[in-house]
């Protein structure tokens, strides 16, 4: 017996030891697993539809900003949204970070608007973060109208689940949809890899990609590129100072989509600035002849979507227009 004893009692504290690594080892369960946030988000706005903040639980300590300004649950669009908006839905939902992202419509004070949603949770499960960025269509107008008919529905290959074999990891599309911000602030489309298929909505309207709409600038004898690498690389986006509060915040493996939020300012104090044309011409751009628009912010949402291949294929994104050197809301 005793000299058995202490060899088992030693053979018991080790297997209860290693039982004890492997529990500590195994990554702990998310509070809120996917189809769990993507169900947050579907009572989150059906309740600024319905103009009540009571199905979501909300922290003790949750901050909310809506264009830029602080507010509290029931204000805001929960107040001001008259009714549902169209069948266009996109949620991007990150299970890993606890954070979940969306662009949709609803109808604000009677005017179709496409709203971008940020939502975090706590430990707890609770939303300790939300922020809401809206822009109404003017669909009295041409251009309003082409807008409007691109809000209807979700293009196809933004909700299509990448292939389980080709689908990237979390961080790696975390860094890869940070690279948009990069590409556009150096212009440079080669810095994010972009498909030769890339089409890109903002609003709405086609601005890279694609068949274009109406537009607000008149006809160009020297187009600029339209796919989205070379539109970059053009220069085209000069007059745009920096890119600031950049935060890509959300990304579902499962689908490829990636999500950020950003703020860019429009000093407009630029004398001139030259932009290479498809054709290879250099052209002369300044506030006179292509740039007539006072000094403005667009904090915008983009969402990305990765293919199987790894590139970007669709990007969907809205911005609205408010005074120069806004502050966020988060200070």
């Amino acid at each position: 017996m005793t000299k058995w004893m202490p060899r088992a009692a030693g053979a018991l504290m080790l297997t209860t030891t290693l039982a004890g690594c492997n529990a500590a080892s195994e990554p702990a369960k998310p509070v809120c697993d996917r189809a769990c946030l993507v169900k947050l988000v579907q009572t989150y706005t059906a309740g600024l539809e319905s103009n009540s903040a009571a199905g979501v639980t909300f922290s003790d300590e949750a901050r909310i900003v809506e264009n830029l300004k602080p507010i509290k649950a029931g204000e805001g669009l929960w107040k001001d949204v008259t009714g549902a908006g169209s069948a266009f839905s996109v949620i991007v939902p990150d299970e890993a970070a606890q954070t979940a992202g969306w662009i949709g419509m609803v109808e604000r004070a009677g005017k179709p608007t496409v709203v971008a949603v940020r939502l975090k949770l706590d430990s707890k499960g609770s939303v300790v973060e939300a922020e809401h960025l809206y822009s109404d269509i003017n669909s009295g107008t041409p251009l309003g109208q082409s807008q409007l008919a691109n809000l209807q529905t979700v293009r196809p290959g933004l909700l299509a689940d990448v292939p389980e074999g080709n689908r990237m990891m979390h961080d790696a599309l975390i860094t890869l949809g940070a690279t948009y911000y990069d590409a556009l602030d150096d212009n440079d489309g080669t810095k994010m890899p972009f498909a030769a298929d890339c089409e890109r909505h903002e609003n709405g309207m086609v601005t890279a990609g694609g068949t274009p709409g109406p537009s607000p600038l008149p006809p160009q004898p020297h187009p600029i590129a339209r796919d989205c690498a070379g539109q970059l690389s053009s220069g085209v986006f000069q007059y745009i100072a920096t890119i600031g509060n950049r935060r890509v915040f959300a990304a579902d493996p499962q689908t490829g989509l990636v999500v950020g939020l950003s703020h860019f300012p429009h000093p407009m104090d630029f004398k001139s600035y030259e932009v290479t044309a498809a054709d290879g011409t250099k052209v002369e751009y300044t506030r006179d002849n292509q740039m007539k628009f006072d000094p403005f912010d667009l904090p915008a949402a983009h969402i990305f979507k990765v293919g199987a291949d790894g590139k970007v294929h669709e990007i969907e994104a809205m911005g609205f227009t408010t005074n120069l050197n806004s502050p966020s809301g988060w200070d």
